[in-house]
C-alpha cells in the first residue's frame, strides 16, 4: 500500500510532492536581520533531504519584534535578496520555500537559547520598548512591555502585509502567519496576557481581531495562487488561558479569509504551564480542529518515526506533519522515511550512488 505520507498535497497553484514540512526553527545566527550562508546551508540541506516544504524559522515584521537581535527579519527591502538567493536553491532541489512571519510582542529582547534565553537590557545590546497588548511581563524579572495604542496594532498590522510583499518579491511561496507560542499575535488571543477594555480585548471577538487584520492585510498582498497557513497555540495548558475549543472557534474565524492551513501547536504564553510532553503529544489539537471545521491542519511535536508521521496523515488527523528537532538531528530524514516506508526517495543525482 502507498505511504500516505508521500503522497503529493496541493493548495492552490502550489504542489508539495509529499507532506514532510521543516517547521521554522529559529537559529540565532542573523546579523540586523539579514540571512547569510548558514540559513543556505540549514534550509538548502533539508530541501536537498528530500522535506516537502522548507519554511524558514519566524521573521521578524519589525527590528524591535525579534525574539532577539540575531533572529532573521523581512522587515528592510534590503532583506529580499540574501533570502532570495536562498528560496531559489530550496525550489531547484524540488521543495517548496516558505517563510514564517512573526513578531514577539512581549518576549522580544531576550538571549540566545544556550546563553539562557532571558531578557536582555538596552545596554547590554537589547532594547525598550518591547510591545504587548497588556502591561503584562512573561515571567517574573522580565522587562514590562508597553501596552499598545490602536495606532500602534494598526502599524504592526501594516508590518505584517509588507514583509509578505516582501516575502513574495525573494520568492516565498507559502506564507505563515506566527500566532502561537506566546508571541504578539498569541498574547492579544489569551485572557492570560490580553486584559484590555477596548475593541482588541474582552471578548473572544475582540482578542481575536488582531488576527483577523493581520490574515486580510497579509492576504490583500499575498498573491492568490500561493497558500496562507497560521500557526497557533492550541492551547495554553492553563486554567483561564486560551484553549482547543478557543481554537477550533478561531480556525472557523479563518475558514473564509483565505487560510488554507492550520498548524497546530501549543504552549509558550504562560511561563508555568505543565506540559505532558510525549510522542505525538499535539496531533490530537489538529484532529479536533481538522474534523470540527473541515480546515486543512498540520501537526507538529515529537514526531520522530516514519510510521507514526505516516499514520498521522492516513488517518486524517492531519493534511501535514512538521518536524522541527527530528529535522536538526537528521537533515535527510525524508529521505531514509522513504526507504522505511517502501517508497523511492527524492534523491539528488549528485546522491544516488549513497541509496
Amino acid at each position: 500500500m502507498p505511504s500516505a505520507l508521500f503522497s503529493p498535497l496541493q493548495q492552490r497553484d502550489v504542489t508539495l510532492r509529499n507532506r514532510i514540512v521543516v517547521s521554522p526553527m529559529c537559529e540565532y545566527s542573523s546579523r540586523d536581520g539579514f540571512a547569510n550562508d548558514w540559513h543556505l546551508v540549514h534550509l538548502g540541506s533539508r530541501a536537498v533531504g528530500g522535506a516537502g516544504a522548507v519554511l524558514t524559522e519566524a521573521a521578524a515584521v519589525a527590528a524591535d519584534g525579534r525574539i532577539s537581535s540575531v533572529d532573521l527579519g523581512i522587515y528592510a527591502d534590503e532583506h529580499v535578496e540574501p533570502l532570495a538567493r536562498i528560496f531559489r536553491f530550496v525550489e531547484a532541489q524540488g521543495a517548496v520555500p516558505g517563510m514564517q512571519l512573526a513578531h514577539a510582542g512581549r518576549k522580544a529582547s531576550t538571549k540566545e537559547p544556550w546563553n539562557g534565553g532571558g531578557p536582555v537590557a538596552p545596554d547590554d545590546g537589547g532594547w525598550t520598548p518591547i510591545w504587548a497588548p497588556s502591561a503584562i511581563a512573561f515571567r517574573e524579572g522580565w522587562q514590562v512591555p508597553r501596552a499598545m495604542s490602536v495606532t500602534e496594532i494598526e502599524a504592526v498590522v501594516r508590518a505584517f502585509a509588507a514583509a509578505a510583499t516582501r516575502l513574495f518579491e525573494a520568492g516565498g511561496r507559502i506564507a505563515e502567519i506566527h500566532a502561537a507560542h506566546g508571541y504578539l499575535l498569541h498574547e492579544f488571543l489569551s485572557p492570560l496576557s490580553n486584559h484590555r477594555d477596548d475593541e482588541y480585548g474582552g471578548s473572544f471577538d475582540n482578542r481575536t481581531r488582531i488576527v483577523r487584520e493581520v490574515v486580510d492585510a497579509v492576504r490583500a498582498v499575498w498573491p492568490e495562487r500561493f497558500p496562507l497557513w497560521v500557526r497557533i497555540s492550541s492551547t495554553d495548558w492553563t486554567e483561564g488561558g486560551w484553549t482547543i475549543e478557543d481554537s477550533v472557534a478561531l480556525a472557523r474565524q479563518l475558514q473564509d479569509r483565505g487560510v488554507d492551513l492550520v498548524d497546530c501547536s501549543s504552549g509558550g504564553n504562560a511561563a508555568h504551564a505543565v506540559i505532558p510532553v510525549a510522542p505525538g503529544y499535539q496531533v490530537a489539537f489538529a484532529e479536533r480542529i481538522r474534523r470540527d471545521t473541515g480546515m486543512p491542519t498540520g501537526a507538529v511535536g515529537l514526531i520522530t518515526e516514519p510510521a507514526q508521521a505516516d499514520a498521522i496523515v492516513r488517518s486524517g488527523q492531519a493534511d501535514v506533519v512538521l518536524l522541527a528537532r527530528q529535522m536538526l538531528r537528521d537533515p535527510y530524514w525524508p529521505l531514509h522515511a522513504a526507504r522505511t516506508l517502501g517508497e523511492t526517495p527524492s534523491v539528488p543525482t549528485q546522491y544516488l550512488r549513497a541509496f
